[in-house]
């Protein structure tokens, strides 16, 4: 239940992505390399099936690059716009990839918190209730402020920014003339209104990267495929830095890529895989209300966060040293996963030093799995009852 693997035979491709892998590998122009900007087949799929979700045509050719999965596409994001002391913002709880990826170049991260409900340890909240603190983010902004990344739906909280958030934020782009690098890889999984930066004006559009992920997309994050989509001004350059880092993407597997997208919407795939995931949410999530453990409720994706702070972890339990010393949400997972068999991921990873306390008390869980598997991990975790405090 820790890292994001979807496990199971459930959560292989679906069978008419797996049939255009397999022609795919027959045919010779698929197994040679593909234009560094991506297969023509690929690049047109996504831009008919984003068109409609950006509100605008999208020119294949020249506003949309495909990468070799999303990280590697926001790696040359930053690569080609983030020059030595640059800063670039990000939001805590951060995807701890973007770090890395800002300093390659030189950039500097500059942090603002996203705030946790402040019921969070009482009562079950949403994901929604994790709220960003505008005034520390003007506060961040300073004439080295060259990008903002917002991930929506978020990782780990599960939080789908709201329009205004997303308004407000766009707005001190436009005044600060700011790139936002949206993070959209859990796009096809929101179980609230979902917005994106690019469609809120034509000002915030001319300033967005927006950031996919056919692996999450179709169950293939083996596959590395990625994409990005953006002004033409802007995909320029990135495609260009990503024809340094590794030239071109895996040929035959863009292809299949491309034939998900064209098929996803007459099959109903994009529907059937929301409401699917929104099912092991709430299946999961009923351990949770059994124990009285408060949680987050995901607005989108497939983590959950749980807050532990009733679980009372005996006093002379014998951590290892390199948990001992760690915060306490260390200490839950290890305890978890010795006593009762689950894993789960302690979020303080997810923040800079001074604000791990915001997260000591909380878990993130993956439900991307097969329903026996989540059935089991509840049984295993009813095992918390004997430690649990009024």
């Amino acid at each position: 239940m820790g890292q994001g693997f979807l496990l199971g035979s459930g959560y292989n491709p679906p069978q008419f992505v797996l049939d255009a892998a397999k022609e795919a590998l027959d045919r010779v122009d698929c197994n040679q390399y593909s234009p560094t900007k991506g297969r023509p087949r690929l690049k047109k799929a996504i831009a008919k099936a984003y068109s409609p979700l950006l509100g605008k045509d999208i020119d294949p050719d020249t506003e949309v690059t495909i990468t070799t999965g999303a990280n590697e596409g926001m790696l040359s994001a930053f690569m080609a716009f983030v020059e030595p002391e640059d800063e670039v913002i990000v939001f805590e709880p951060f995807f701890d990839q973007y770090l890395s990826n800002i300093e390659m170049p030189g950039g500097v991260v500059r942090y603002v918190p996203l705030q946790p409900p402040k019921n969070g340890a009482t009562e079950v909240t949403s994901a929604g209730d994790w709220t960003v603190d505008m005034d520390e983010l003007r506060k961040a902004i300073n004439p080295k402020t060259r990008m903002i990344v917002i991930n929506t739906p978020h990782n780990p909280v599960g939080k789908v920014f709201s329009k205004p958030e997303l308004q407000a934020i766009g707005d001190l782009c436009v005044e600060h003339n700011i790139l936002i690098l949206s993070d959209e890889v859990y796009d096809r999984l929101p179980y609230t209104t979902f917005n994106r930066p690019a469609t809120l004006s034509p000002e915030i559009s001319r300033l967005t990267l927006t950031v996919g992920s056919a692996g999450k997309n179709f169950y293939a994050t083996g596959w590395r495929i990625g994409y990005l989509i953006g002004p033409a001004n802007l995909i320029h350059y990135v495609s260009a830095a990503h024809t340094r880092i590794c030239f071109s993407s895996v040929s035959p597997l863009q292809e299949a890529a491309a034939v998900g997208f064209e098929m996803a919407d007459e099959l109903n795939f994009w529907e059937q895989s929301r409401r699917e995931m929104k099912s092991k949410v709430d299946r999961f999530c009923a351990v949770f209300d059994e124990l009285g453990l408060p949680y987050s409720i995901p607005s989108g994706g497939y983590f959950v966060l749980a807050n532990l702070s009733r679980v009372s972890l005996p006093s002379s339990y014998p951590f290892p040293s390199h948990v001992s010393s760690r915060p306490r949400d260390f200490k839950l997972s290890w305890f978890l996963i010795m006593e009762l068999g689950v894993a789960a991921i302690p979020p303080t990873e997810f923040y800079t030093e001074e604000r791990k306390w915001m997260a000591e008390d909380w878990l993130r869980f993956a439900v991307c799995k097969e329903d026996e598997v989540l059935e089991g991990a509840k049984e295993r975790l009813r095992g918390l009852k004997k430690y649990m405090k009024d």
